[in-house]
């Protein structure tokens, strides 16, 4: 009965959801605004049942490898929690470097391994690329969690829901969005500038020069006639900003220690500079944070970025129904 009222709540009907059935999720380049809409409108549902009900057993009797080469926290146990809360099953497998990649496995023979135990797989691993070979090799739905400095699109659609949720789906057109901190390493945001780019936005950046974003991200995004313009201070752009996206500097990144030293404290968003801002707006972040937002900012209620951790259950929920064939 959980199933069927459920279906019967989807903002489509179950032919919108047919091309997504055993589909990889790689790039945010795969995504319309007419997916967006969709996959929006059904984690959206997901939220709602979470609340109702739990847990449901949409995905009862369905597993899911989860395959991380790096560490994660909040990704890993996100994917972990939505399998869970759809009854499915979850293989974690966050310690690759005790496993047989440690005896010098390749990444395709994992996938092709993993495949015959589970049936969708989500990969985070440090090489740009990776999502994109394993789903060249596997016969089962390949989900990107993270492939090195390069995409991170559950992360960038989950991020999109947030500002849905908390602004409204009609506002996203005409915002002025502002990303700060990291932004050459940070893949958060490059998957984000690229979905924005489906909208009437205006994009602000602000880093240092050494992390400025990467020209191939500006350019794709200025071939869609987005306005965009880079900044070095924030209090150029704070009052006009209604949604902030902050990112810490990737320490992992940086192979001279010096540089890092040089800009990891560069940006600092606290009580004192938030006055500066609009009363309606939000501060977002994919944490970890490690000193770029002031833990005394948490109270306020333009702080999202907590709530924007479990905006992306309900995001992750979604595609993992939608590529299983059971929304």
């Amino acid at each position: 009965m959980v199933i069927n009222n459920f279906s019967a709540h989807l903002p489509f009907g179950d032919n919108k959801i047919a091309p997504w059935y055993g589909k990889d999720i790689l790039s945010v380049k795969q995504f319309s605004h007419d997916d967006l809409d969709y996959v929006f409108g059904v984690a959206h549902e997901m939220r709602e049942m979470v609340t109702r009900i739990g847990t449901f057993d949409l995905l009862k009797g369905k597993i899911l490898a989860n395959l991380f080469y790096e560490p994660s926290t909040r990704t890993s146990s996100s994917f972990t929690a939505a399998m869970e809360r759809l009854g499915g099953s979850v293989i974690p497998i966050n310690e690759v470097k005790y496993s047989s990649v440690s005896k010098g496995e390749s990444l395709p023979d994992t996938v092709r391994t993993l495949e015959c135990y589970a049936d969708v797989i989500v990969l985070r691993h440090p090489e740009i690329g990776s999502a994109a070979l394993a789903a060249r090799y596997a016969r089962k739905p390949v989900i990107n969690a993270g492939d090195g400095v390069g995409e991170h699109p559950t992360q960038a659609l989950l991020d999109l829901f947030t500002i849905y949720e908390e602004l409204g789906v009609g506002v996203v057109d005409g915002m002025t969005v502002t990303m700060l901190g990291d932004l050459k390493y940070g893949r958060t945001v490059h998957s984000l500038a690229r979905l924005l780019s489906l909208y009437n936005v205006k994009i602000n950046y602000v880093s240092p020069d050494i992390l400025r974003l990467p020209r191939e991200v500006y350019n794709e995004v200025a071939e869609k006639g987005v306005p965009q313009a880079e900044f070095a201070s924030l209090a150029d752009v704070l009052p006009e900003t209604d949604v902030l996206y902050v990112t810490r500097v990737q320490k992992e990144r940086f192979e001279d220690p010096e540089a890092y030293e040089s800009v990891k404290s560069a940006y600092v968003i606290d009580c004192d500079i938030m006055q500066n801002a609009k009363e309606k707006m939000i501060v977002m972040h994919p944490l970890p944070r490690v000193g770029e937002i002031a833990i005394e900012f948490d109270d306020d209620p333009r702080a999202a970025y907590f709530r924007q951790m479990e905006y992306g259950l309900y995001v992750r929920m979604a595609l993992l129904a939608m590529v299983l064939g059971k929304a």
